[in-house]
């Protein structure tokens, strides 16, 4: 007899475990269905271990760089099968912790496999790697369905990764050793954390961007800021210029680089990093026989995360961009409480930050300043450069930026742009104060404590009304 479940979540990812947690919270009775890593991509070969390199690499460069600080450091290298081994410890941490928190919050979790046969009936097959206590192979049915499974990388037809000379962000989490010379195709967040960790470490790196700006999804200006401090570093940037060609060599790759002017050149590198984007894992679901709705290797959902067929839902990278953790995780919540009856809010995706953490880092909430006036909107643009501020200074992080964007009719904050040290961890407070819709009077009203990087953040916003200290 198969097991039965008011909810059933397919993956264990940000999205599928939150959702998981949050449902049984909430009272229902929940499994979740992974197949090969318990927490998904993200703790186990994305976000985390990607985040352990670049701090290794980040300490590294401040070693380099000690002389700045009135240090002395000598005899220091890279050992990157230490830097690895860093890495794959703190995934390993947190995919055991993911596990723990299901267990504690008695969640059921199947491992392997699993195929939607029909509404409200799932057949899972055997796979390896099964933690303790996980149930197996089998029939299952649930009230409700919500796909999780996540995404892939992305690969271009005769440019396929062969996990030796062509990498997914998979092989450059965990490289044997350091390439002397490194291709990297594509300039958004996985693209430029990869060329910030491997230049760290001694690389020669290139990155080749199809459109005209790195970080295509950034405001302009900020992208450029970044661009100038890559190249600042040594890293080359081709940009409007595309790979159409590939030829291996015994330990090296050729390629055919065309830009949008017509001219073509040849680079060759030790190894090539495809981070051309990711494709949502919707094969071999079932989906397809069900009549679910899909798009470009999206499954299409509604502001409930509820697809076209009753009962079923998905969540996180399956259900199309942006393609980040914090949005799965979301989406989760939101999609459970909408399944236990409550009052659930719709997702709102100009509220949804995007951070890089490259060096420097980009942060980023709202709207650009271009696709606001693009909107129609009359805009108030303020900027302050961290050498304005003690705190970026003393720490020897002058060169950054914080850009706001507002409403100049109505003061509504319209977005928020960021480049530098811990720009990550300050952009919250822009996702709160537009999320709060604070106007610009409220922002300038805030006390901001002293001296703190974050003052920048409350001068960009005096910048744009002719108000700023500091500059």
């Amino acid at each position: 007899m198969a097991a039965s479940y008011d909810l059933l979540i397919i993956g264990s990812g940000p999205g599928g475990y939150v959702a998981a947690i949050r449902a049984a919270q909430l009272g229902l009775k929940v499994g979740v269905v992974e197949r090969q890593y318990m927490g998904g991509i993200c703790p186990n070969w994305g976000c985390i271990p990607a985040k352990a390199l670049l701090r290794s690499a980040e300490i590294f460069h401040y070693i380099e760089h000690a002389k700045d600080y009135g240090l002395v450091a000598e005899k220091f290298g890279v050992d990157i099968a230490g830097v690895v081994k860093r890495s794959r410890g703190i995934a390993s941490q947190m995919s055991n912790g993911v596990g723990f928190l299901l267990k504690k919050n008695k969640v059921e979790v199947i491992w392997g496999q699993a195929t939607i046969t029909a509404p409200g009936k799932v057949s899972v097959a055997a796979t390896d790697g099964a933690p303790k206590g996980a149930l197996g192979a089998g029939e299952y049915t649930a009230k409700n369905i919500i796909v999780a499974t996540g995404a892939r990388p992305r690969a271009l037809p005769g440019i396929e990764p062969d996990s030796k000379l062509i990498w997914t962000y998979f092989d450059a989490l965990a490289p044997a050793s350091v390439p002397k010379s490194l291709l990297i195709m594509g300039s958004g967040a996985i693209g430029v954390e990869f060329a910030s960790f491997y230049k760290a470490m001694g690389s020669d790196v290139t990155i080749v961007e199809l459109l005209p700006q790195i970080l295509p999804v950034e405001d302009e200006e900020i992208a450029e800021h970044a661009k100038k401090r890559f190249e600042k570093q040594g890293i080359k940037i081709l940009t409007g210029a595309k790979v159409s060609k590939v030829v291996k060599g015994a330990d090296n790759v050729t390629a055919t680089v065309e830009t949008s002017d017509g001219k073509v050149q040849t680079l060759v590198a030790d190894r090539l990093i495809s981070a051309v984007g990711v494709v949502g894992n919707i094969e071999n679901l079932g989906l397809e026989k069900l009549g679910v709705k899909t798009d470009r290797g999206c499954v299409v959902i509604d502001g409930l995360c509820r697809t076209n067929v009753p009962g079923i839902y998905a969540i996180g990278d399956v259900a199309g961009p942006p393609m980040l953790a914090h949005k799965a995780e979301h989406e989760g919540v939101i999609c459970v409480e909408g399944i236990a009856g409550k009052h659930a809010h719709p997702m709102d995706k100009l509220m949804i930050p995007g951070c890089t953490y490259c060096m420097p880092q980009v942060a980023s909430v709202g709207l650009t300043e271009k696709k606001a006036k693009e909107a129609g909107y009359e805009v108030k643009v303020g900027r302050f450069p961290f050498i304005g501020n003690g705190k970026a200074v003393a720490l020897g992080e002058a060169d950054g930026l914080v850009k706001t964007i507002f409403d100049a009719k109505t003061g509504q904050l319209l977005g928020a742009h960021l480049v530098g040290a811990e720009v990550t961890e300050m952009i919250q407070g822009f996702v709160l104060a537009m999320n709060l819709e604070t106007t610009e009077e409220e922002l300038i009203n805030a006390v901001f404590p002293h001296p703190t990087v974050s003052e920048t953040m409350h001068e960009s916003v005096l910048a744009a009304y002719g108000r700023a200290i500091h500059i």
